[in-house]
């Protein structure tokens, strides 16, 4: 459950963060996103005046964290390269001249052309996330599908998108979404992830039997799912201006 929490900034301006109840969490936590957003997650019926207190004891590093996180007024775009760590995958990226249009395409072997006006830096964020979101899904689909068979398991369709706060998700329907911010953690962790959505299969929560399931195919989850929590981090700041 999401909803956003109306407060106020060290310079007196309205801020709206989210809250968000998630069923895992045992205690009050805040995550800063690199787009300087804030997320206060909070365990299920937590009161607004126990947020509230929270928010105020914590709003002094919350606004440290919030300054050092915002990306600069110009954003470093294009950008020289690309680290898709999951992947093993350094891209370098280059002009291929032309004005009409911004477009992203690969030239051989971990090479991307961008195309058209290069200073229309709000187009061409939006075609390197796009390319960032094809990428993710032609890579992440025969790793996962092989963890599904390891599982015995059935998933439905892979979606990935590029989102803001979540890393994946599973339906009902069994559809697997994933975050193409993925590609910039450690194989590691993104195998994590897809064992943690492909046990929502079987377990459609986080009960102790779902964390079993998750223990039986990924046992240091607990590790890998702290190292996802700072995830974030690892994020170009461009993606989310």
């Amino acid at each position: 459950m999401m909803r956003q929490l109306q407060l106020w900034d060290s310079e007196g301006a309205a801020q709206s963060w989210s809250v968000r109840q998630s069923p895992r969490a045992r205690r009050l936590s805040v995550r800063v996103f690199r787009h300087g957003g804030v997320e206060i997650v909070v365990p299920p019926r937590t009161s607004a005046q126990r947020v509230s207190a929270f928010v105020s004891e914590h709003r002094e590093w919350i606004e440290r964290q919030r300054l050092r996180s915002a990306p600069p007024a110009h954003w470093p775009l294009p950008p020289s390269a690309l680290a898709l760590t999951a992947l093993g995958e350094q891209w370098q990226c280059v002009a291929a001249g032309g004005r009409e249009r911004v477009h992203v395409r690969p030239i051989g072997e971990w090479l991307l052309a961008l195309e058209g006006d290069v200073s229309q830096r709000e187009r061409l964020r939006h075609q390197l996330t796009r390319w960032l979101v094809q990428r993710a899904l032609r890579c992440f689909e025969p790793p996962l599908q092989a963890l599904a068979m390891q599982m015995g398991v059935t998933p439905g369709r892979l979606q990935v998108r590029c989102q803001r706060t979540r890393w994946g998700s599973c339906s009902r329907r069994g559809t697997i979404s994933l975050n193409a911010c993925l590609l910039f953690q450690r194989p590691e962790v993104l195998r994590y992830l897809m064992v943690h959505e492909l046990a929502h299969l079987r377990h459609m929560n986080h009960s102790t039997r779902f964390w079993s399931e998750v223990a039986r195919h990924a046992p240091d989850w607990k590790a890998l799912d702290r190292e996802l929590l700072q995830g974030w981090r690892r994020v170009p700041s461009w993606i989310f201006k």
